[in-house]
């Protein structure tokens, strides 16, 4: 239940750091929808971001971040395209821009790089897909999508983290709650 003047959404285990040993927050929900959850990086290291990340980040035009980019499964069927951005002087050099899975996930690596996020502003938008989100997620002709992009911001209002997930319009739902007074 959500606190006073506190939204509560259903992203919010995606923003919060894993205990030891636990796995990533997708494999968690899967199994608690009784599905089998996976993923495939389809990418990671520098990259120009799009606009909105470069902007969040304070980036010029050509300025580069690093970019965990994923292909989000569920019981073997595509369910979400999703890229995830790092500020350079954050990433670079660690496990979020290497090619591999980090055990406990991205946002667990992350505070223990000392970057934990305390606020999280999130953006959800519709729009047709694409023909190569149509092919990625096997989308039908003209079926809909849902665009979520999120910002983590620290303690300091600094920018960490940000992500774009593409996801069918029929297989998502997105739930906030909030205490009115």
């Amino acid at each position: 239940m959500a606190s006073e003047n506190e939204w509560v959404s259903t992203s919010a285990d995606y923003t919060k750091p894993r205990p030891p040993g636990a796995a990533d927050a997708w494999t968690e929900e899967a199994d608690r929808q009784s599905t089998k959850g996976s993923q495939e990086l389809t990418r990671a290291g520098e990259t120009v971001p799009p606009p909105a990340v470069a902007n969040a980040f304070g980036l010029a035009t050509d300025e580069t971040a690093i970019v965990r980019g994923r292909t989000i499964y569920a019981d073997n069927a595509p369910v979400e395209l999703a890229d995830t951005y790092y500020p350079r002087d954050i990433a670079e050099g660690t496990a979020l821009a290497e090619p591999r899975k980090i055990k406990g996930g991205a946002v667990t690596l992350l505070a223990e790089l000392g970057h934990v996020a305390t606020r999280v502003i999130e953006d959800v938008t519709a729009r047709p897909s694409s023909q190569i989100e149509r092919q990625q997620l096997q989308l039908a002709d003209h079926e809909p999508v849902v665009v979520i992009e999120r910002l983590s911001l620290d303690e300091a209002g600094r920018p960490v983290q940000a992500d774009v997930m593409v996801a069918p319009a029929r297989l998502r739902r997105l739930r906030y709650e909030m205490k009115v007074h």
